[in-house]
C-alpha cells in the first residue's frame, strides 16, 4: 500500500523525501514502512531531492522569475535539506537574477500607467514579492524608468538606489542578527 501512495503522488509531478513521508503518514502509515519503501525509492532514483531541487529552482526561476530568497523558502516549504537548497540555488549566479529582475520589470512597465513614483513603488514591490533584494529591485526599476521616458528618466536619476536599499535592509527584520 505503501508503494502505490508513493507511486501514485509521483505520478503526478516529482515529489521531495519529505512529501512523500508527509503523504504516507496521513494515510497512517507507519513510520517504519515509509522509512523502508522511501529508502528503496532513493535507491533505484525514484525520490532525488538534489534533482528536484535543481529543477524546481530552474522551473520557478526561468517561469515565474523567482528570485533565491523565494526559492529557497519554497524548497524549504517542500522539505528539501538546507545544504541541497544550498547547492541548487548556487547554479542561479547574482547577473541571473539581476538580468531576470531586469526583464520582468521591462515586460510590467509596458503594462504600467502612472506617476513615475506610484510606478517605481509598484515595480519594486512586485520584485519584492519576488524575493529579490532591495538593491537589485531598485536598480532594476530605476534602469528602467531612465530608458522609459524624459520625466521618468528625471525622477529615477534622484533616485539613490544604494540608500534606499541599506534603508530597507536596515528595516527588512529577516536582515537582523538574532540576539
Amino acid at each position: 500500500m505503501a508503494r502505490e501512495i508513493c507511486l501514485r503522488q509521483l505520478a503526478v509531478r516529482p515529489r521531495t523525501r519529505a512529501e512523500l513521508a508527509g503523504a504516507l503518514a496521513k494515510r497512517g502509515i507507519s513510520e517504519e514502512v515509509a522509512d523502508q519503501v522511501l529508502d528503496r525509492y532513493d535507491e533505484v532514483g525514484l525520490v532525488d531531492d538534489a534533482a528536484f531541487a535543481r529543477a524546481w529552482v530552474s522551473s520557478r526561476h526561468n517561469g515565474r522569475g523567482l528570485a533565491r530568497r523565494a526559492l529557497a523558502n519554497e524548497l524549504r516549504q517542500r522539505g528539501v535539506d538546507g545544504e541541497v537548497a544550498s547547492e541548487a540555488l548556487d547554479e542561479l549566479d547574482e547577473e541571473t537574477e539581476a538580468e531576470t529582475a531586469r526583464t520582468l520589470v521591462e515586460r510590467k512597465l509596458r503594462a504600467t500607467r502612472g506617476e513615475p513614483d506610484a510606478v517605481f513603488r509598484r515595480l519594486v514591490g512586485m520584485l519584492a514579492r519576488k524575493g529579490y533584494p532591495a538593491g537589485v529591485a531598485i536598480r532594476a526599476v530605476k534602469d528602467a524608468l531612465a530608458a522609459q521616458s524624459a520625466e521618468a528618466a528625471e525622477f529615477a536619476e534622484q533616485i539613490d538606489a544604494d540608500a534606499l536599499a541599506d534603508a530597507e535592509h536596515e528595516l527588512d527584520p529577516a536582515s537582523r542578527p538574532l540576539d
